[in-house]
C-alpha cells in the first residue's frame, strides 16, 4: 500500500509542476487547487487512517462521490498532460522545437478532466440499466428454450451503494420475472454490522428456480463464513465447489459454482472445479459461476458450456480496460470463446467504492436468455 501512496504522490507532483504551475494562477488559487489535488491523491491513506479501510471506506455517499470525482480528475489530468508531453517530444524531434500548448488549451484540458470525472462518477453510482443478451447452447434441452436468468455481480454494497440503491436494484431485477437469479460475488464491502441494513433488500430477490450466490474476493476480507451464512439467511443458496440440477420435465441443466482464488490466503477451501462437477448428469449443459474470469481455460477443459464471471468491472474506463485485461488472462468485458466454451464477463452491477468511475464502460443488470441451436 505504501508503494501505491508513493505513486499517487508522484502523479500529483507531475500535475503540479507540468500542468498547474504553468497556468499562472494567483498564489492563493494555486495553493488551494494544489492542496485539493494532493488530498485527492492521498484519499485512500486518509480513509484508512480515519474512516474505515480502503476496501470499506465509511464515508457519506455525497463525500465518497466527491472524493472519487477529485481522484478521477487527478488521473485524467495526468493522462492529458502525458499526451501534451508526447506531442512536445515529437515536435522537438521533427522540428527542433518543444511545442507548448497555449493557455486556453491548458484550461480546456482542466475543464474536460473535471467534467469527465463528474460524468464518470454519476455513471458509476446509478442503478444500472437492463442489458438483454442471448446465449446459444448447442446441447440446451427444448424444455429450457427461452429460459431467462439474471446475473448480478460486484454489487459492493457500502455507504456509496447503500440500502436505497439496493432496493432499486432488487425491484428492477424482480420486474424482469426471471426463471433464475445468480450473483457472482463481491456483494458487499464491510463487516456484517456495518452493512446490516444495506444487504437486507437482497432478501427480496425472487425467481422461479431460486437465487444462487458464490463468493468473490471481497467476501474473504470481512469474515467469509459469516457473510455466506448471512446470504443464506436472506434466501440465497450458496454454491461453493458444488452444483445443483435445475429440472424441466425429464431434462436438466447444471448450475455449478466455485470459491474464489483469494480463499487460499485465508486458509479456506480453494476453488475446486472437479469437486463442483462431481455427480453432474452426463450430457446436461453446465453453467459455471466463477467470480474471476481468468480460470476460464480450465473450465473449458472440464467440459463447462458457459461460464459467468465478474470481478473486472469491465475495466471501468475505456483504455484502462486493456490494463485490467492483462491481470485477468486477457478477459475483461463481454463475450469470449474459450476453446469452444462461452465466457461472459459482466461489467458489474456496481463496483468498488474506492474507485467509483465509469467512462465508456457502463454497469449492467444482465438478463440472459438461453437458446438452443436453431
Amino acid at each position: 500500500m505504501r508503494k501505491f501512496h508513493l505513486v499517487t504522490i508522484l502523479l500529483w507532483l507531475f500535475v503540479l509542476i507540468r500542468f498547474l504551475l504553468p497556468l499562472s494562477l494567483s498564489p492563493g488559487a494555486t495553493l488551494i487547487t494544489g492542496s485539493i489535488l494532493l488530498l485527492a491523491s492521498q484519499q485512500h491513506f486518509l480513509i484508512r487512517r480515519f474512516r474505515g479501510s480502503p476496501f470499506s471506506p465509511e464515508l457519506p455517499r455525497s463525500l465518497s462521490m466527491l472524493c472519487n470525482a477529485l481522484f478521477g480528475t487527478l488521473l485524467l489530468l495526468v493522462t492529458f498532460q502525458v499526451a501534451v508531453e508526447i506531442i512536445g517530444v515529437v515536435s522537438f524531434l521533427f522540428r527542433g522545437e518543444y511545442l507548448l500548448p497555449p493557455l486556453f488549451v491548458r484550461y480546456s484540458l482542466g475543464v474536460s478532466a473535471v467534467s469527465l470525472a463528474i460524468l464518470g462518477v454519476t455513471q458509476a453510482v446509478r442503478v444500472p440499466p437492463v442489458k438483454e443478451i442471448e446465449i446459444t447452447l448447442s446441447n440446451l434441452p427444448p424444455e429450457f428454450e427461452g429460459y431467462r436468468l439474471i446475473q448480478l455481480t460486484d454489487l459492493h454494497l457500502s455507504r456509496l451503494f447503500a440500502e436505497r440503491w439496493a432496493k432499486q436494484v432488487v425491484a428492477k431485477t424482480n420486474a424482469q420475472n426471471p426463471d433464475l437469479i445468480v450473483i457472482t460475488g463481491d456483494l458487499m464491502d464491510g463487516t456484517l454490522e456495518a452493512r446490516k441494513k444495506d444487504v437486507e433488500p437482497l432478501g427480496g430477490l425472487r425467481a422461479k428456480d431460486g437465487v444462487f450466490v458464490i463468493p468473490g474476493n471481497h467476501e474473504y476480507y470481512y469474515g467469509y463464513e459469516g457473510w455466506m451464512k448471512r446470504y443464506q439467511e436472506l434466501g440465497m443458496r450458496r454454491l461453493c465447489n458444488s452444483h445443483v440440477r435445475i429440472t424441466r420435465g425429464l431434462s436438466d441443466i447444471v448450475l455449478a459454482g466455485i470459491t474464489d482464488s483469494a480463499s487460499g490466503r485465508f486458509g479456506l477451501p480453494k476453488p475446486d472445479l472437479d469437486r463442483a462437477l462431481t455427480g453432474a448428469p452426463n450430457g446436461a449443459p453446465v453453467i459455471l459461476l466463477d467470480h474471476q474470469p481468468k480460470g476460464a481455460p480450465a473450465a473449458a477443459r472440464a467440459g463447462v458450456d458457459l461460464q459467468l464471471s465478474g470481478h473486472t468491472h469491465g475495466g471501468m474506463v475505456r483504455g484502462l480496460d486493456r490494463i485490467v485485461a492483462r491481470f485477468n488472462n486477457g478477459f475483461v468485458s463481454g463475450f469470449y470463446d474459450v476453446d469452444g466454451m462461452q465466457l461472459y464477463v459482466n461489467n458489474g452491477t456496481a463496483l468498488w467504492n474506492g474507485f467509483a468511475l465509469r467512462i465508456g464502460v457502463p454497469s449492467e443488470l444482465t438478463v440472459i436468455t438461453l437458446r438452443g441451436s436453431r
